[in-house]
C-alpha cells in the first residue's frame, strides 16, 4: 500500500493496504524452496484463510439485529458505493467487497522496510508472481518486530507499518474489514473504488504506475460519487495538506539520497543524516502551525523515531495521478476508453511508462477510438 498511503497518506494514519497486495497475491497456495521460506508462505495462507473464513454477506449483517446501527447503515452505504463502482466507474463487477469481516484487531497486516544506514535502496524481498517488493508483510504483529529486530541488529534502518486493507487483485473476493470502521465516509468508499481499480489492471513490478492509476481513479471516483449523490465537493483541506506533507518527506529523501552519494565520510553522513531529519521536523511544526490552522493530522508520524525505512512508501501514489487525469480527459472522461489506454500504456517498456507518470511522452498509448 502506502501508502493508499502505501499509497498515499490519509488524514492522521497511513494506508499501507495496496502495499500488502502482491504479497498475499504471490503467497498463497505458493511454496518456494528452503523452510523459512515455506514457514513464511504457510502463515500468509494461513492468514489469508482466516479473513476468508471470517466474511459474511453484507445483507445477512444488515438484517442481523446485533448489528450495530452505525455499521449497519455504514454497510448500507458501502453496498451504493460497490453498486457505483461497477455500473458508473466501470469497475469488476464481483464479489470483492459485498462481504463484511470483524478481525477483531486494528491492522490486518504489518510491512517491515529496511535500508542500509547509509542508503535509500530497500532491502527487498522476491516472489514467484509478484515480483520483487520493498518490504515483508505478515499477519502477526510479533512475526514483523522479529524480523525488524533481526534487521535492526545487522545496522539496517527498519520501520513496521500497520496494514488496514488490501488488495488480492480479485484471486479471491476480498471483504470489507472492521478495521475500516472508523474511516469517514470518503476514505471507505475511495478504498473501495482504489482496490477494484487494481482488479481492473495490474503491472507486475511498477508500483508507481500501479498506484498511481488507482488513486486517480478513486479521486475522480469520488468526485463522481459525491455529484450523483448531490453531496459537497471533496474537502480539498484534506487533500492539501497530504500533499504538502508528502512534498516535505521527499524533499527529506532528495536530500539524504545526495548526501549518501556523497564522498564524505560514514560518521559525518551519519551525523548529516540526523540533522536533516531534526530540520524535517523543524519544518513540519512551522507548516503545521502557520498554515493549518493548528491541524495536528500527522503529529502521530512526528511521535515516533524516522529514519531511512520510514521514508520508502511515500511517492508512490500520488506521482503519476495528473498524467491519468489528462489520459482520461483525451479518452472523452469515458472510462471504457480510459481502461483500454491503461492497458496499452501497460504493455508499454517500463521507460515508457515512467515517461508518462512524469508528464513525459506516453509512448503509444493513445486513446482508443
Amino acid at each position: 500500500m502506502w501508502m493508499r498511503e502505501g499509497k498515499h497518506v490519509n488524514e492522521g494514519r497511513q494506508r499501507l493496504g495496496s502495499i500488502a497486495r502482491a504479497l498475499v497475491a504471490a503467497g498463497i497456495g505458493i511454496a518456494m524452496p528452503g523452510c523459512s521460506t515455506l514457514g513464511y508462505y504457510a502463515h500468509l495462507a494461513q492468514g489469508e484463510i482466516g479473513i476468508l473464513r471470517a466474511r459474511r454477506p453484507i445483507p445477512q449483517v444488515i438484517a442481523d439485529p446485533q448489528t450495530r446501527p452505525a455499521l449497519r447503515a455504514r454497510l448500507q452505504l458501502a453496498m451504493s458505493a460497490r453498486a457505483f463502482a461497477s455500473g458508473t466507474l466501470k469497475l469488476p463487477r464481483n464479489k470483492s467487497y459485498t462481504t463484511y469481516a470483524d478481525i477483531h484487531r486494528a491492522f490486518v497486516m504489518w510491512n517491515v522496510f529496511a535500508t542500509p544506514a547509509l542508503s535509500l535502496q530497500p532491502v527487498e524481498h522476491c516472489f514467484l508472481f509478484a515480483g520483487c517488493v520493498a518490504y515483508q508483510g505478515f499477519y502477526h504483529r510479533d512475526r514483523a518486530e522479529a524480523l525488524a529486530d533481526k534487521l535492526a541488529k545487522q545496522g539496517d534502518d527498519v520501520w513496521v507499518g500497520g496494514v488496514p486493507a488490501y488488495s488480492t487483485l480479485g484471486h479471491f473476493a476480498d471483504p470489507l474489514l472492521s478495521t475500516m470502521d472508523h474511516w469517514s465516509d470518503d476514505e471507505m468508499v475511495g478504498t473501495i473504488f482504489h482496490e477494484l481499480a487494481h482488479q481492473e489492471y495490474y503491472v507486475p513490478n511498477d508500483t508507481a504506475f500501479n498506484e498511481s492509476f488507482a488513486t486517480f481513479v478513486e479521486r475522480e471516483g469520488l468526485r463522481q460519487w459525491h455529484a450523483d449523490n448531490d453531496l459537497p465537493p471533496p474537502d480539498p483541506t484534506a487533500a492539501r495538506r497530504r500533499k504538502q506533507f508528502t512534498e516535505l518527506v521527499l524533499a527529506t529523501r532528495r536530500k539524504l539520497e545526495a548526501l549518501y552519494a556523497s564522498d564524505l565520510p560514514d560518521p559525518a553522513k551519519l551525523r548529516r543524516k540526523h540533522r536533516a531529519f531534526d530540520e524535517m521536523r523543524r519544518q513540519y511544526r512551522d507548516l503545521r502551525d502557520s498554515q493549518w490552522h493548528g491541524s495536528h493530522a500527522y503529529d502521530h508520524w512526528f511521535a515516533t523515531s524516522i529514519n531511512n525505512a520510514k521514508l520508502l512508501p511515500f511517492g508512490l501514489y500520488d506521482r503519476g495521478v495528473p498524467a491519468f487525469a489528462a489520459l482520461f480527459d483525451r479518452c472523452g472522461r469515458d472510462w471504457t476508453r480510459f481502461y483500454a489506454a491503461v492497458r496499452k500504456l501497460g504493455s508499454e517498456p517500463a521507460e515508457q511508462r515512467d515517461a508518462f507518470l512524469g508528464g513525459g511522452t506516453p509512448g503509444t498509448a493513445a486513446p482508443p477510438p
